[in-house]
């Protein structure tokens, strides 16, 4: 990622040079390994086995036969997507050369163009931030490059806020809702640091889409190194205050809270019953999302046979939110 302000055509095509033709390489253009269809065609009917989706659950065969039996379905040959952006201020950080609302573009440009250039729509809902949670400017969802571009040219034209209001990703989802009406696959991209309250609504998306959490993150988000005197300031409403980073007992306090924070989040995905995918400001994109695939391709074969958790969270080998 360049340190200099790029045009949407000169990021798209680099991440088709550096990030799409590394991933066709590897997935040999099997994008579903990433990406599941949505089916209409009954395929046939199988036992009910833990966690299957209860949406499925057919239930006049189950009253039939005592026991409960699931419909299986063939899937789609086009998807629908749609990306819920949350460029609210706390997105526009990053510790060092990378901000998270880069690395939220980069994540929007590849899995749109992944999508597009197999003959699938993609649309983007974008959220500035503010109580209120109101869907500040929506992009139907089309196909082909040029759509693409457009994504990308619109985020690319959202100044960065110095402050806002509270962010409500509860009501932005809330209002997403209202819009998406046929059965999607949705991409969360926030860093999910908002209001309580959005867990219930993202569990609500997951009764009527299949929904994929993308949570970005700094590393300084975490941990803070020894920096001596900083003024930290709070993205979302511009308060500052001096901190002592050289105090031992601030950073481990620090640290604490940032983990308790990560217990929460990983607790609100599972309820939501919403699979993760953390993206960090310094995260290799070809490897997460590999990385995500193969937690999808590992939790849809153990699931075939039952006893799989219903949330995955795509984090680095042995990292500790994983």
């Amino acid at each position: 990622m360049s340190k200099s302000p790029q045009t949407s055509e000169s990021i798209l095509r680099r991440l088709e040079w550096t990030v799409l033709r590394r991933l066709d390489g590897i997935l040999h253009g099997d994008y579903r390994t990433l990406v599941r269809g949505f089916g209409l065609d009954l395929a046939g009917l199988r036992e009910y086995q833990l966690h299957d989706d209860v949406r499925h659950i057919d239930w006049n065969v189950t009253a039939r036969l005592q026991q409960p039996y699931v419909r299986q379905y063939n899937e789609d040959r086009e998807v629908t997507a749609w990306f819920l952006l949350d460029i609210s201020p706390s997105v526009d950080f990053g510790s060092e050369a990378v901000k998270k609302r880069a690395v939220l573009m980069d994540f929007v440009g590849v899995l749109a163009r992944l999508l597009t250039r197999h003959g699938n729509k993609v649309g983007a809902l974008f959220y500035t931030g503010g109580r209120t949670g109101s869907v500040d400017n929506m992009i139907p969802a089309r196909s082909g490059r040029r759509h693409v571009l457009h994504i990308l040219d619109s985020l690319n034209a959202h100044p960065e806020l110095a402050t806002s209001p509270e962010t409500n990703l509860g009501d932005f989802i809330k209002s997403a809702l209202q819009i998406i009406q046929r059965r999607s696959l949705v991409f969360v991209v926030s860093d999910f640091i908002s209001a309580p309250g959005w867990t219930e609504a993202l569990a609500r998306m997951v009764m009527r889409h299949e929904v994929l959490a993308v949570r970005l993150f700094d590393a300084l988000e975490m941990e803070l190194p020894d920096l001596g005197l900083l003024v930290m300031q709070d993205a979302e409403t511009g308060e500052q205050i001096f901190v002592d980073t050289h105090d031992k007992g601030f950073r481990r306090r620090f640290a604490e809270l940032a983990e308790k924070r990560e217990s929460s989040l990983r607790e609100s995905f599972g309820k939501a019953g919403v699979d993760a995918l953390e993206l960090s400001t310094n995260d290799d994109l070809v490897d997460v999302i590999l990385r995500f695939a193969d937690l999808r391709k590992r939790r849809s074969h153990i699931a075939a046979g039952g006893g799989v958790p219903r949330h995955l969270s795509a984090t680095a080998p042995g990292d500790a939110r994983a």
